[in-house]
């Protein structure tokens, strides 16, 4: 997936109101971004580290800039901050064969309606093999607790803890139910659910992969010219 046009650098001043952020691009113009982005942004959201947009032609939309990347910490770690953006990886990477997990079906479609007024992000169907249908549900993990673990969600997920309950329907009714965690930043080899964060969530999430949900999470690859998919990384339960 690379960004055409190409994303413009800057460094970020501020974030504020969830979805704002004030930035000077690198050739001197101050401009107020989108953040697309509705949590915390815990270990992602410091004043002065650099930051890339991307830039959005339509005149109609309010605000030209988007909030892509940032690079956190003293490392510079790239970090995909706009959660637009997972979906759309796990999607490429399954319909180029690049998950094994979720190989073998004929058919992928999005933001199909399933339990109690929800849209299951990917449904897989028509396996090859003649298995169940596979409801997947995408999270992007940025939250970094400490070195080499990353941890979802960043802040209290009444949502995510939901969508677990309702995988475990969609098990118990005979097809499979998997939660994909993309581990959205480059310096994570592990993820674990934020339980000092959202605990009802973790035990959702634990209650759920033990009624046979699958957890799975691999890592991105993020850069200014494009993202991708990375390798597995292991699920810390």
């Amino acid at each position: 997936m690379h960004f055409d046009p190409p994303l413009v650098p800057g460094t970020l001043l501020r974030r504020y109101k969830r979805f704002l952020a004030d930035v000077r691009l690198d050739d001197g113009r101050e401009v107020t971004a989108h953040c697309p982005n509705p949590g915390s942004m815990r270990t992602l959201a410091e004043p002065g580290w650099r930051v890339w947009l991307s830039a959005a032609n339509n005149p109609k939309r309010k605000l030209r800039w988007t909030w892509e990347i940032v690079l956190a910490g003293d490392a510079e770690t790239p970090v995909l901050v706009n959660t637009a953006r997972p979906n759309g990886i796990v999607r490429a990477a399954i319909e180029a064969d690049q998950i094994p997990e979720l190989g073998g079906y004929g058919h992928l479609r999005a933001e199909v309606g399933y339990g109690m007024n929800s849209r299951i992000d990917l449904l897989l169907s028509s396996a090859v093999d003649g298995g169940p249908d596979c409801y997947v549900e995408v999270k992007s993990v940025t939250f970094l607790v400490s070195e080499g673990r990353a941890a979802f969600p960043d802040s209290v997920t009444k949502r995510g803890a939901k969508h677990m309950a309702e995988l475990a329907r969609v098990v118990e009714a005979g097809r499979r139910g998997v939660v994909f965690f993309l581990v959205s930043r480059m310096d994570a080899n592990e993820m674990a659910p934020a339980d000092a964060i959202d605990p009802v969530y973790g035990k959702a999430l634990r209650d759920a992969v033990a009624a046979g949900v699958e957890a799975i999470a691999y890592r991105a690859t993020v850069d200014a010219a494009g993202l991708g998919l990375g390798g597995r990384v292991p699920v810390r339960l």
